[in-house]
């Protein structure tokens, strides 16, 4: 560099030019500042003499980077730190605030990479200690902001520090020094109480929030997750804690300032009501502490303010949701005014729920709260009343209402925000409903059947027109998905407070009776037409799930606990056991798979409900007796099922064909096999009988992938020596051919190649030691030569051919999987290897010889920048 001024141009266009090859060309010519040690005195000269800002920030950052990267002199390091707080202290009031920040990061880091050297780095909050004495409200923020720095850096792992060291660091720290920052950060906020300069008053609230937020036992909780559990505070914080002017300077805070502000200091209440309960010492601290916490959110409720703002209304409801994790019905009912907090809380949950649009994703966490309390009903000793049966009822029947007004609006066009459409929505909204719901489960289930039967009677009814409003329809085919999706929620847990198991069961009964009674409306008249329809396919949902929690309660092994559900269901639909009722699931499940071509998310539910069937012991059992499963097994063809000729749901086919595998396996009979297989074999024998100049057409490519992946699904269920023989005998020697001439003639198709490589790869695989031929059997031989021909035929034509854009999908993939193959092939102990060398067989030597070669044909950064490769 000639002189300072070209320094100055270079970093100006470094960080502010609009034109890449400009800022490349400045970034190339600037990096010996952060990568060469020998420039760490430059770096000096340029804070001390650069007049703009962006020199200063090029030294700064450098003088990071050559921190972290190398391990510096610990008495460079030393100079640096005293060299940079002398700085800040002389002209940091002066600097941009980019600048600023960037120094004290620099500072923070050296800090803590050095904390273990030298004695003097721990210094470090003394010196900041020292800008917060020196009266003038720059210096004031230059501390606080080396303080909110120094707990984040000592709170995160960074690249160039081995874990097991940041964590000796952030403990040492925790030990010596957090506490010490937590009393400053609340001594900041009285003192800047009734200062009118918010930038202060919001890094007094962040210090004191990140304080409250350091990872004290090292788990390194997820903080995006909501649920971060009980806050680990040490014992020597508990005289802090005890003093109620700790909780009350973040109530005030949050009265007398706005939002943003407002939520930060309610974030710190989050963190103080999730306290470890063993901090207090006792039951009367423990319980002074809540009351004071029940007293400051009533008056908040009281007032209603900032609650207007919607992140002050989400961390409030938070505030509430950790309630119920911390503390014990029995704990929150002797508080005195707990009856007055019980009712507030009861009114702004229903206010809540009638403003679904706008609180939807802040109900979850005030319908755990009740969901909690509820739970805890039995285990409540003495008299005070909890006031619970007067609140719950109306709480349930709000929300039971809100899901039906939602529908009545419509929805956004944005699916994602549709919760019928989003699964994780959804199950957060009714994840705890089902507790409420069962604690009072006579009036809300009675509640649930009058709000469900004149939608049902309207939709029956229209059933029976030819033509109906299309609008009309999908508003009550929404409402019914919201009523099934409940159903099913409650079907799902069992729970023995309020009534009997035997009235629950007579009341399951009642709710499911409704359910089965619009599957016959569903798939009839008018309605059958709708299976291309959004709302109609979001309904098949729902009944899925329905079905799903029902099995796992009443059908099957459970089937024998639950005879007074059995026996209302025969009074109202004349389903008398458990096989009539799997007839019913099974009847469904068919017409799903005949009439749905155009859902690929109806096809995988339905299928994944036919593979719970089918895999469960006794279910298992049961399926095989009945007609449709008979006729599916026998007639799984494309005429039977068209979903089967879909490319879109060609990735279905694989479980449709392990769930049939599953059931034909069940049986012991290789004629059953057999027949089953003949769908199959009509493939084969068509794609063998295709002469190679028409073998590269559009209905041999999807016939190909369509045998592959159904062959997949089959070789899966195989998992005994017994089933896997039957296979291997249908498959070996006859069809064999086929999959090597598949593989030469669409090398360059990988929607041809992965599922075909994917079959192999399944089909050598030994688990539950299924591969183990008998001693004088040559299969396993036969087998591995077919494996080295397949991947011999792969390897050479992929490797020939020229890379393509996306070459992951092209070749890596297809690559990898084959390495798996021989992977599975070697490890199988299927095969004596010394026979090949000893009858001079080359099929080991040309499939590791191959296999070296694709993965040389890789470069290393691929290799790294693929993780599955």
């Amino acid at each position: 560099m000639e002189n300072l001024a070209q320094l100055e141009a270079l970093c100006e266009r470094l960080y502010n030019s609009q034109d890449s090859a400009e800022r490349a060309h400045a970034e190339n010519t600037l990096k010996c500042f952060s990568v060469n040690t020998d420039y760490i005195s430059q770096c000096q000269y340029i804070l001390e003499n650069a007049l703009t800002p962006y020199a200063l920030m090029l030294a700064s950052s450098s003088l990071l980077k050559q921190v972290t990267d190398h391990s510096l002199a610990l008495n460079l390091r030393l100079d640096i730190w005293t060299y940079i707080f002398n700085y800040l202290a002389t002209r940091g009031p002066k600097l941009q605030p980019f600048v600023t920040a960037s120094l004290i990061q620099l500072l923070c880091r050296v800090t803590k990479f050095g904390w273990f050297d030298d004695e003097r780095f721990r210094d470090v909050v003394k010196e900041s200690a020292n800008f917060l004495s020196q009266g003038t409200s720059e210096h004031y923020a230059i501390g606080l902001k080396i303080l909110n720095q120094l707990v984040s850096e000592m709170n995160q792992p960074n690249p160039g520090l081995p874990s097991t060291h940041h964590r000796r660091v952030a403990c040492s720290f925790r030990d010596q020094s957090l506490f010490q920052i937590f009393q400053m950060s609340l001594t900041s906020l009285r003192h800047l109480q009734s200062d009118v300069a918010s930038r202060l008053q919001e890094l007094a609230l962040s210090l004191a929030h990140k304080c409250l937020s350091f990872d004290f036992v090292g788990t390194s909780i997820d903080e995006s997750s909501e649920e971060f559990g009980t806050v680990q505070i040490p014992s020597s914080w508990r005289p802090l804690l005890e003093d109620s002017s700790t909780l009350q300077i973040f109530f005030d805070y949050y009265s007398i300032t706005k939002a943003p502000l407002s939520k930060e200091a309610l974030e710190c209440l989050v963190r103080l009501a999730s306290v470890r309960r063993s901090l207090f010492v006792n039951d009367a601290a423990r319980s002074k502490f809540l009351a004071h916490l029940m007293t400051g959110t009533k008056e908040i409720l009281q007032s209603g303010q900032g609650l207007a703002d919607h992140d002050n209304y989400h961390e409030y409801c938070r505030l509430l949701g950790r309630f119920r994790v911390n503390y014990q019905l029995s704990e929150l009912v002797n508080v005195e005014g707990y009856s007055d907090w019980i009712r507030l809380v009861a009114e702004f949950t229903l206010k809540s729920l009638q403003s679904w649009q706008w609180a939807s994703s802040s109900v979850y966490y005030l319908l755990g709260l009740w969901s909690r309390l509820v739970s805890s009903v039995p285990y409540l000793k003495g008299d005070v009343p909890s006031l619970l049966d007067e609140f719950v009822p109306k709480i349930t029947e709000s929300f039971l209402t809100s899901r039906f007004n939602s529908v009545q609006v419509g929805f956004p066009d944005d699916l994602s925000e549709n919760p019928l459409d989003n699964v994780e929505l959804l199950q957060d909204q009714l994840d705890c409903f089902p507790y409420l719901c069962r604690f009072q489960y006579e009036s809300s289930g009675s509640y649930i059947i009058n709000m469900m039967e004149p939608v049902l009677q309207s939709y029956t009814e229209k059933a029976r027109l030819q033509t109906c409003d299309k609008n009309e329809l999908s508003i009550i085919e929404a409402k019914l998905t919201w009523v099934v999706h409940i159903i099913a929620a409650i079907l799902k847990i069992k729970q023995c407070t309020g009534c009997s198991m035997e009235s629950q069961e007579v009341l399951d009964a009642e709710l499911s009776a409704r359910v089965l009674q619009l599957i016959n409306v569903t798939d009839s008249g008018l309605h059958s037409q709708r299976y291309g329809e959004v709302s109609k396919q979001r309904l098949d949902r729902a009944i899925l799930t329905f079905f799903q929690h029902f099995r796992k309660s009443y059908v099957g092994d459970q089937a024998m606990h639950s005879s007074k559900l059995y026996a209302r269901l025969s009074e109202l639909l004349g389903l008398h056991d458990h096989l009539l009722l799997l007839n019913v699931i099974v009847g469904k499940i068919a017409t799903n798979l005949k009439c749905y071509t155009e859902s690929e998310q109806v096809i995988d539910h339905t299928l994944s409900l036919f593979l719970e069937l089918a895999c469960g012991y006794m279910t298992g059992k049961l399926l095989l007796k009945l007609d449709t499963v008979k006729f599916i097994i026998a007639n799984h063809t494309r005429e039977h099922f068209p979903f089967l000729e879909e490319y879109r749901c060609s990735r279905s086919r694989t479980t449709f064909y392990y769930t049939i595998g599953w059931l034909i396996f069940m049986e012991d009979s290789p004629i059953k096999f057999k027949s089953s297989m003949e769908p199959l074999l009509q493939v084969f024998v068509s794609l063998e009988s295709t002469p190679d100049a028409v073998f590269r057409t559009d209905a041999v490519k999807y016939a190909l992938i369509g045998l592959m992946r159904d062959l997949r699904g089959i070789a899966m269920a195989t998992n005994s020596r017994r089933t896997y023989g039957l296979l291997f005998d249908w498959l070996y020697p006859v069809h064999m051919p086929l999959i090597l001439k598949g593989i030469t003639h669409w090398t360059d198709t990988p929607e041809v190649t992965t599922p075909l490589l994917k079959f192999m790869a399944e089909f050598v695989l030994n688990k539950a030691q299924r591969l183990t031929f008998d001693s004088s059997s040559p299969n396993g031989i036969l087998l591995f030569r077919e494996v080295s021909k397949l991947i011999v035929a792969y390897g050479t034509r992929i490797l020939s051919l020229p890379n393509p854009a996306d070459i992951y999908a092209f070749k890596y993939k297809g690559i990898w999987i084959s390495l798996t193959i021989l992977a599975r092939g070697l490890a199988g102990n299927y095969v004596n290897f010394g026979v090949f060398e000893l009858y001079g067989d080359r099929a080991l030597s040309d499939a590791l010889d191959i296999a070296l070669k694709m993965t040389l044909s890789i470069p290393l950064a691929d290799i790294l920048a693929f993780r599955k490769l």
